[in-house]
């Protein structure tokens, strides 16, 4: 039977009712995550047995008393005259499920949570704006920051204490005080000196509505190129010419922006930024951060040689690297390249798409209790799986038999060669099937809108660059789903979970969705696409927009009102909101002709022009931006008369890195006439002698139409490139 979490409250039998109904309805998932049950039946239910995120299901069953995010959770701090205890995390977390365990699973513990503090639990991934305005108080309280985060807060939600993930006890793990003692002294000093409490509130909720506005005053102008030379002059300063990426560990894969190095050298001929993006490329793809059996990429790796990752996998993360890697092809003709793009788009619908047709979020690290025992393998079960092939596989993928993570072994690639990979394949899909027989680690299956938009993305580039038409059924699927399920009423909202929708979007999925709807109406011309995407970038003006300084906020002006409203300041493992929606506002402008689009893109410039000067590679995302106002963009127009295959022009595109382009093109007639609607740069355009004809425009002067694809590709091979 239920119990009370110790320490509690005494609990109204409505919400008692309401828990049991709530636990009662969900789908049978095994004994429950908590060491206190009796069999199958967990000894405490806490709220957030109510709540949709699997993060928070996670501690449903803790003993202690949670409670989701809200007005709720405040008004009891109010009434309870106690401070509320907040701690955010995300479901693949490892140190989450460390803290979880030894602490919120702890019963001695449980009880001062419960009986000293109001205890919340927050899904970062479901909420980035709490979680930003709580981070950026512990990094000002501690110079760091990370998950799980830990924070104490007055009942108007001001931080006065925080921190990130604390060991139990004094002694634990070298801490010389822990979490338990930690709670006790934060509630003696709240009892005994509330003066002292509240002026640390308002002190440290003021430090946070600065660093979370910083902007400086927006300039005159838009700032110039030179930004993006002065970031890539700092990668390469620090950048590891034997492993790619920057020199240290860990090693993650967005430290290094391989995008932004592929354009420089596009438009530059700079051989050190292409080096800098190859060489990442090729030593990620060889390195055990890359899934050798199941495609893929691992969070990072814990060392400098990409070698033994983080085992979780996130869905942007494999998102942002498959268009790198569709890049990397486009712009080298390596078959590597493609192949990595493949194989990691090939996981994503193989093993991360939900049913309904959205992306699932990401896998954990652990299973039964072990970071990456999913993953690794022991030189003996290679042999005994794979018979007569064993040897040349244990040679290639780097296998011995005292392993390279713990007694066992992450593949790798010491010396890459694709011949012999190829003429591996059989092998690795056996152990793959081999592997789908473990324990899997848990899947978060909730649908975030922002990581969608960018699997949009990737199955668009991906599909476009590998003349791959099943990439792009599945982007159109994608895009579909989130279009219909997570826009009731026409308002774009954050996640959705088995039919269950989550809060109001933030500036990253309104960016994210209408940069991938226009990878998508470029690699398929269907115009729906960039009407929708026209739509969200008309939506994140309207709701999002800094009028005063240009640019914008993370969360909507109608959303919950925290102590403070973030500006994204940086571009990290995900780029920020700003940055993408920086470079869509360009693109429209192309695409439309509608200057007014220009002017924002312009606007968001002009309010990062002091940290683009100081700190550009802080913001090498928003340098795509920047990189595209200074380019001779080409608007490419194809037409062709009905019935008749462009093929071979759509071959020069593809095989063409002109990163800075706008594209469509239609059939001769209505098609023609409606993508023109929408897109003025096709209006007036004629299949010319009855044959496809290729239009190139750049900065309002059009070169010759093209019936032949040579032509065409000369044209695209001298656009973007410095004068």
């Amino acid at each position: 039977m239920t119990r009370d979490p110790p320490g509690s409250p005494p609990r109204d039998p409505a919400l008692a009712a309401r828990l049991a109904a709530g636990v009662a309805a969900r789908a049978p998932g095994g004994a429950p995550r908590t060491r206190h049950r009796d069999a199958d039946v967990p000894r405490f239910t806490n709220r957030l047995a109510l709540e949709a995120s699997p993060y928070l299901q996670q501690h449903a069953h803790n003993p202690v008393d949670w409670r989701p995010w809200g007005e709720e959770a405040f008004a009891e701090a109010r009434d309870r005259g106690r401070p509320v205890f907040l701690s955010v995390g995300y479901s693949t977390c490892h140190w989450c499920h460390v803290m979880e365990e030894e602490s919120f699973e702890d019963l001695e513990i449980a009880e001062v949570l419960n009986r000293r503090f109001v205890p919340v639990k927050v899904d970062r991934e479901e909420r980035p704006d709490v979680d930003a305005v709580y981070m950026a108080a512990v990094q000002a309280l501690t110079g760091g920051g990370g998950w799980p985060m830990s924070v104490w807060l007055d009942a108007e939600g001001r931080p006065f204490h925080g921190g990130t993930y604390f060991p139990p006890r004094d002694g634990d793990r070298g801490a010389p005080r822990g979490f338990l003692s930690i709670l006790r002294l934060v509630a003696d000093l709240w009892e005994r000196d509330p003066g002292r409490v509240a002026q640390a509130a308002g002190a440290l909720a003021g430090a946070v509505r600065t660093a979370l506005s910083a902007a400086g005053e927006p300039s005159a102008s838009v700032p110039g190129p030179g930004p993006v030379a002065a970031a890539v002059a700092a990668f390469a300063r620090t950048f590891d010419e034997r492993e790619g990426g920057l020199r240290g560990a860990p090693k993650f894969p967005s430290s290094l922006p391989v995008r932004l190095l592929l354009r420089q050298a596009r438009r530059t001929g700079d051989a050190g930024a292409l080096r800098m993006a190859t060489r990442t490329l090729e030593k990620m793809a060889a390195g055990g951060i890359h899934d050798q059996v199941g495609g893929g990429f691992h969070r990072y790796s814990t060392d400098e040689r990409w070698l033994v990752p983080h085992f979780e996998k996130m869905l942007y993360d494999n998102a942002l690297l498959a268009v790198a890697y569709a890049e990397g092809f486009q712009a080298t003709g390596r078959a590597d390249f493609a192949r990595v793009a493949r194989s990691t788009l090939d996981y994503l619908l193989r093993e991360m798409q939900a049913p309904e047709g959205g992306f699932f979020s990401a896998t954990d690290a652990d299973s039964e209790g072990e970071e990456g025992r999913f993953f690794v393998w022991s030189e003996r079960e290679i042999r005994e799986r794979l018979g007569a092939e064993a040897e040349r596989f244990v040679a290639f993928h780097g296998v011995t038999a005292g392993g390279n993570f713990e007694g066992a072994n992450v593949l790798h690639v010491p010396a890459p060669d694709e011949e012999t990979w190829a003429s591996l394949a059989g092998a690795r899909e056996t152990l793959r099937r081999a592997r789908e027989a473990r324990v899997h680690p848990l899947r978060d299956e909730k649908v975030l809108a922002g990581w969608n938009g960018l699997a949009v993305s990737a199955l668009s580039v991906g599909g476009w660059v590998l003349a791959e038409p099943r990439y792009l059924a599945a982007a159109r699927r994608v895009a579909a789903f989130l279009l219909s399920e997570l826009r009731p009423g026409g308002r774009l909202l954050r996640s959705w979970r088995a039919g269950r929708p989550g809060p109001p979007g933030f500036l990253d999925d309104h960016a994210f969705l209408a940069q991938g709807l226009l990878d998508l109406f470029e690699a398929t011309f269907e115009p729906r696409w960039l009407r929708e995407a026209l739509g969200l970038a008309e939506a994140t003006e309207a709701l999002f927009a800094d009028r005063e300084r240009g640019g914008w906020f993370t969360a909507a002006a109608d959303h919950e009102r925290l102590i403070a409203r973030e500006r994204p300041t940086h571009d990290g493992a995900e780029p920020s909101g700003a940055s993408v929606a920086a470079l869509n506002a360009l693109r429209l402008a192309a695409l439309t002709g509608d200057d007014r689009w220009r002017a924002v893109a312009d606007g968001a410039l002009r309010s990062y022009a002091g940290q683009l000067a100081e700190h550009p590679f802080t913001l090498h995302e928003l340098l795509l931006a920047l990189g595209w106002r200074h380019d001779a963009v080409p608007e490419v127009v194809l037409v062709w008369p009905e019935g008749q295959d462009p093929e071979p022009f759509l071959r020069v595109l593809r095989s063409t890195f002109v990163p800075s382009r706008v594209l469509c093109g239609a059939p001769e007639g209505a098609p023609l006439a409606a993508l023109a609607r929408l897109a003025p740069i096709a209006a007036g355009r004629v299949a010319i002698g009855g044959r496809a004809t290729a239009y190139v425009c750049e900065r309002g002067a059009c070169r010759l139409p093209s019936v032949d694809p040579h032509h065409l590709h000369l044209a695209l091979t001298q656009s973007n490139s410095s004068s």
